[in-house]
């Protein structure tokens, strides 16, 4: 194995290991990754999401083994997520890229924000968001963004009072779909087979990571798994406000 697919391997496998035990971050890391390698933002995206659906399946395989699913919550999840993804993906790719990025940088601010008050022990009844539309505009904004749908769903459920375990596990699955739906739509309107060592490398990796990902939050205490998520998306949220203001 060369340097170079050693690289996107290790890439993948540090981006899964985040994303397959805290439901976030696989996309952001990777895209971020391959945009700073010099890749077009659309291959970098198609490649990100055709490595997704190896390292999807498996994490939420993974899930499901250790008991980390809501069936319920995971079926209004996927229905909607599916279709946010397809319009995403086909129709409004034309939508101005600074509005996303806005609309994005101040959801995980505000999400963020709610999750270390958890952290804190400062519970309270607060408006919980419908499944559904979560998962129409998680898959909408991966579609158009490259990432969105970790930072949007799993950090609004666990934001609005969700278990981390369950709310984890039920989109790390329902990603699967969304994420096999969205590379369809790249496939049918992208060439990129010149940069299949990227994907063969980010599958490798992240194949290595996505199995330890159900034990992972299985084992975590819920205070520890509420930080981590805080601060990935925190952290998110910081490279989303930078990059708003630098462009």
């Amino acid at each position: 194995m060369d340097t170079e697919l050693l690289l996107f391997a290790a890439i993948g496998f540090a981006a899964q290991i985040i994303d397959g035990a805290l439901g976030m971050a696989f996309g952001v890391i990777c895209s971020s990754s391959l945009l700073a390698f010099g890749l077009p933002p659309a291959i970098a995206s198609a490649a990100v999401h055709a490595a997704e659906v190896v390292t999807t399946g498996l994490s939420g395989t993974s899930h499901l083994y250790h008991r980390n699913v809501d069936k319920r919550l995971f079926l209004k999840l996927v229905v909607t997520g599916v279709l946010g993804g397809i319009v995403g993906a086909y129709v409004l790719t034309g939508l101005p890229e600074q509005i996303v990025k806005g609309f994005v940088a101040f959801y995980l601010v505000g999400m963020a924000l709610l999750i270390f008050e958890r952290v804190r022990g400062r519970e309270h009844r607060r408006f919980q968001p419908p499944p559904q539309a979560l998962g129409a505009g998680g898959g909408f904004l991966d579609a158009i963004g490259g990432g969105g749908w970790g930072p949007i769903v799993a950090s609004s459920l666990i934001a609005t009072g969700g278990e981390p375990r369950r709310s984890i596990g039920s989109v790390n699955l329902a990603e699967f779909f969304v994420t096999v739906a969205i590379s369809v739509t790249f496939l049918l309107h992208l060439d990129f087979a010149q940069y299949g060592r990227i994907v063969l490398g980010l599958v490798i990796g992240g194949a290595l990571a996505a199995p330890l990902a159900g034990y992972l939050i299985r084992i975590m205490p819920q205070r520890l798994a509420l930080a981590l998520v805080a601060l990935v998306v925190a952290g998110q949220a910081a490279v989303s406000v930078y990059g708003l203001l630098a462009g």
